[in-house]
């Protein structure tokens, strides 16, 4: 069994590798978050874990990789853009894999929300069907936050042996998010 301390970052690439044409923008954002120095940000990316793999590797190939790196994770950061629902190859497999095989949460955070979440079913159209049937079956555990440095810090906490309350449709509290300053 691998060691499970790494953050695994999912989101949707739209066929792309141009960060202003995809959600890869917010996932280099959180890694900047973490490189920065003096910060109290940090993630133990999982993606640093194994080698890199091209993406005109075959779909095995990156399929063993992704498993591999899932495998080392204690919890799944989901980014939300606009088109993440449309996603129906990788962010898929990587949510299946997540919730089925190594049984992490899944910290689903949307980028075009900058305020407290109180209510997450009217996000749930957002999400990939994937995760949203696992939501609806309660196999999910998910936590659904803005796109905030502070909740995101504060999720990570949630892990394989730490999952967030709610099966799926858990939230922070009005009070969490005034600590946070939202």
């Amino acid at each position: 069994m691998a060691y499970r301390n790494g953050t695994y970052v999912a989101f949707h690439a739209n066929g792309t590798n141009y960060p202003l044409n995809s959600d890869i923008r917010y996932y280099n954002l959180i890694k900047a978050w973490s490189e920065k120095a003096g910060d109290d940000f940090c993630i133990v990316n999982s993606h640093d874990k194994t080698a890199a793999v091209r993406d005109s590797s075959s779909k095995e190939t990156l399929r063993r990789s992704l498993r591999e790196r899932l495998n080392s994770s204690k919890n799944m950061v989901l980014i939300i853009g606009e088109t993440t629902n449309q996603d129906d190859d990788w962010v898929p497999f990587e949510i299946e894999y997540a919730v089925d095989t190594c049984k992490i949460p899944i910290i689903v955070t949307y980028v075009d929300i900058k305020t407290p979440i109180y209510d997450c079913a009217p996000l749930l159209p957002k999400l990939p069907d994937a995760l949203r049937s696992r939501i609806q079956n309660k196999t999910a555990s998910a936590i659904h936050i803005p796109f905030n440095k502070k909740v995101l810090q504060d999720s990570l906490r949630f892990t394989f042996n730490n999952k967030p309350n709610g099966y799926g449709e858990g939230i922070y509290s009005a009070n969490a998010y005034r600590t946070f300053g939202l």
